[in-house]
């Protein structure tokens, strides 16, 4: 046994405390120097627990990204698919103009393309550096899965913004602008 310290002797002198009490003290004032190394121990622990599961999150929201950059690659991939598959041949001598990334580009159609073209019931998608014709049921495919490949679509409903009951409006709409019209 450790001998008590000299306050710990005096009390045992005058006889205030028991050498039992003294002893017990003592074990518990050693317990307690022996439970600090386990809790450096249980702190190291916890810091790394938590450092696994921060590590399991990035790791989570990784794949979750990756997963979903795939995704929208498969996406895509299908609707160029789409394209090369359902594109109308177009063979013609008429320049039909549309505007794609801000300069007015053409394309050679026929009589017909044209009026479909007007009416909606075809639409230009981009492929690859060129542009195909494809039908309303294939753009309507396409729209879903890579809206940026349709390029001119008379058929689709636009959005018109809530100035549109203003007064120019109403002075412009007395001036009819035919949708084949050609440039």
């Amino acid at each position: 046994m450790a001998k008590p310290n000299p306050l710990q002797e005096q009390l045992l002198k005058a006889g205030l405390v028991k050498k039992s009490k003294v002893a017990e003290v003592a074990r518990e004032q050693r317990k307690a120097r022996q439970d600090k190394a386990p809790t450096a121990a249980q702190e190291i622990q916890r810091e790394a627990e938590r450092a696994r599961a921060e590590k399991a999150e990035r790791d989570r929201a990784l794949a979750a990204a990756q997963k979903e950059k795939a995704r929208t690659a498969e996406l895509a991939a299908q609707a160029r698919q789409i394209v090369r598959d359902k594109q109308v041949p177009h063979t013609g001598e008429l320049e039909y103009r549309f505007t794609a990334d801000g300069a007015i580009r053409s394309l050679l159609v026929d009589d017909a393309q044209r009026k479909q073209l007007a009416a909606g019931a075809l639409v230009i998608a981009r492929l690859g550096d060129g542009y195909a014709l494809l039908p309303r049921a294939a753009a309507d495919q396409i729209r879903e899965r890579d809206p940026s490949l349709i390029l001119l679509d008379h058929g689709q409903a636009t959005d018109t913004p809530a100035e549109s009951t203003s007064e120019d409006d109403a002075y412009y709409a007395q001036f009819k602008v035919p949708d084949d019209l050609m440039w």
